[in-house]
């Protein structure tokens, strides 16, 4: 039987070689140890994984070690000092004392992210043991949004059927299924335009991006607010990238059909052919990507964050080695594109 090609492996590819900074801060759980090992044998990157350093050094040997560092945030007085002054710089306008930033730098996301904030990191990949608020949340305070967008919000990679003709490069592209849960039509439009980018980053592709609705180009003043954030969303995101290929508000058979396409909207751009599917609001996203997974067959890669100033990943608990392998992959990519401004 012929081996079903893996659409990931290029992104994984992609990564081999690269000098990338990245922090695994659940030095404690054997997941993140296996995928520090194979992420150091692959030479994806340079790993920096925190625990305790006695325990965490009997586990790898030396070939494994060459691209490992361990770090313990406990033991290691002189950063969490130095990276307490940062910190209580960037929150004493909350009311943060010092002694309450070295506290909290006890905490091995914050100490992640501290480094990530201080250039010690190019990326960090958390959630294995940790709940996504407790991910996000110092990511939001310390790492923050970018500047040229409103809020941080994620996509998810869909790996299509084998024999699929939706999508490119055997994927789909959705967003937001994890963050925003009710955009606003400026919200909506960066999801857009963020999304378009991690796309394009991750597989490759030339982004052809829907903005969903359940109307297709309906008129300008039919009575719903969902539809008419949709409508403004489109002509924010044209404003805001007027390279984009994007069309909206469409209905999703007519976003992947050429011939609903040309029944429903003959003069879209996309031509049926969207790769990049930007959903109204968290609640339709979430059980759109969900229901598209279990009765496809489809494999969901993330959520993977984007529009943070520099890239952070959140896992599942239930996560696999070789799916955080996979995400340190997805970050050091995210990295490179931090670094060169996409």
């Amino acid at each position: 039987m012929k081996k079903k090609k893996d659409v990931f492996a290029p992104i994984i590819e992609e990564a081999i070689g690269s000098n990338a900074r990245i922090v695994l801060p659940e030095g404690s759980d054997e997941r993140i140890v296996e995928a520090a090992r194979l992420a150091s044998l692959q030479d994806l990157c340079k790993i920096i994984i925190l625990g305790d350093h006695i325990t965490l050094a009997t586990k790898f040997n030396k070939k494994e070690l060459k691209n490992i560092t361990i770090i313990d945030p406990l033991a290691d007085g002189k950063k969490r000092e130095m990276y307490a002054h940062t910190l209580y710089e960037l929150r004493k306008h909350k009311g943060m004392t010092i002694e309450q930033a070295l506290e909290q730098l006890k905490n091995p996301i914050t100490f992640a992210m501290m480094m990530l904030k201080s250039d010690d990191a190019d990326g960090v990949v958390a959630g294995a043991i940790t709940s996504t608020a407790n991910v996000l949340k110092p990511a939001f305070q310390i790492i923050k949004t970018r500047p040229d967008c409103t809020r941080v919000s994620s996509a998810m990679l869909m790996e299509m059927p084998e024999n699929s003709t939706l999508g490119e490069n055997g994927f789909l592209v959705f967003g937001d299924c994890a963050v925003i849960e009710n955009p606003t039509d400026e919200e909506l439009a960066d999801v857009a335009i963020l999304t378009s980018e991690t796309a394009k980053t991750l597989t490759g592709m030339n982004p052809r991006v829907a903005l969903l609705s359940y109307t297709t180009k309906a008129s300008e003043d039919m009575d719903s607010e969902v539809v008419q954030k949709v409508k403004r969303a489109y002509k924010i995101a044209r404003r805001k990238n007027s390279a984009l290929c994007i069309d909206g508000d469409m209905q999703a058979d007519a976003a992947l059909n050429p011939d609903v396409c040309r029944l429903k909207c003959g003069n879209s751009v996309l031509e049926g052919n969207a790769n990049v599917l930007i959903f109204p609001n968290l609640e339709s996203a979430n059980i759109g990507y969900k229901i598209v997974a279990r009765i496809a067959g489809v494999r969901a890669v993330g959520p993977i964050l984007q529009g943070l100033n520099k890239p952070v990943n959140d896992l599942s608990r239930g996560t696999t080695a070789q799916e955080i392998v996979l995400n340190i992959a997805i970050t050091v990519l995210q990295s490179r594109n931090t670094i060169k401004g996409i």
